[in-house]
């Protein structure tokens, strides 16, 4: 019986309209596409959230917009994450929308559900040499926290502001072969948690 196309939501933890992430997001996106997974690129500036506050959430509960994004990680089987880096870590949009999308909605929801059983693989641009790399570190010890699956590997692409050609495709082929190798794993993945 062949198995079905996972799901894969690609997200950028930028919302910069000329971010290297949001481009390198776009490459994880179409090399999904090409690997026979079904794929859902998501933009963080569809879903504002304001700053995690207990005191907000006791009063007014979950915002619309932390729900709606979680209810898209509850339908998908894994997911990409290409995190710029500041000051040697993720950036606080990020933090938050995982914060929040991890909040339970009622009594009955079981903790981390948006996260419980899902893949990760992870990504990261940056005009310095490393590529977000100490970013990543910390965004795969806080995945790994939550329940998810982090596959082993990465792909950062330093010096990103010539990284890029007009079409926003990688130039460097070693390090777009990189990508397809760690989409192929997050995929791969994926199926065998689904089937059990």
């Amino acid at each position: 019986m062949e198995s079905k196309q996972p799901l894969i939501l690609v997200v950028a933890g930028s919302t910069r309209g000329a971010s290297f992430n949001r481009k390198l997001a776009s490459c994880a996106a179409d090399i999904a596409l090409q690997q026979q997974a079904r794929v859902e690129l998501i933009e963080l500036a569809d879903y504002p959230m304001p700053l995690y506050d207990g005191d907000l959430e006791t009063r007014e509960g979950v915002p619309e917009s932390a729900r709606a994004l979680k209810a898209r990680f509850l339908a998908c089987d894994g997911f990409f994450i290409a995190s710029p880096e500041y000051n040697g870590f993720f950036p606080p949009l990020l933090k938050n929308t995982l914060d929040w999308i991890s909040r339970r909605e009622s009594d009955e929801e079981p903790p981390l559900v948006a996260y419980a059983g899902k893949v990760a693989a992870l990504g990261g641009a940056s005009p310095g040499r490393l590529g977000g790399m100490r970013a990543l570190a910390h965004l795969r010890t806080l995945l790994a926290g939550i329940g998810v699956h982090v596959v082993p590997g990465q792909v950062t692409v330093g010096q990103a502001g010539d990284a890029f050609d007009a079409n926003g495709q990688l130039q460097d082929q070693a390090t777009a072969e990189a990508l397809r190798d760690l989409m192929a794993r997050c995929i791969r993945t994926a199926r065998l948690l689904a089937a059990d």
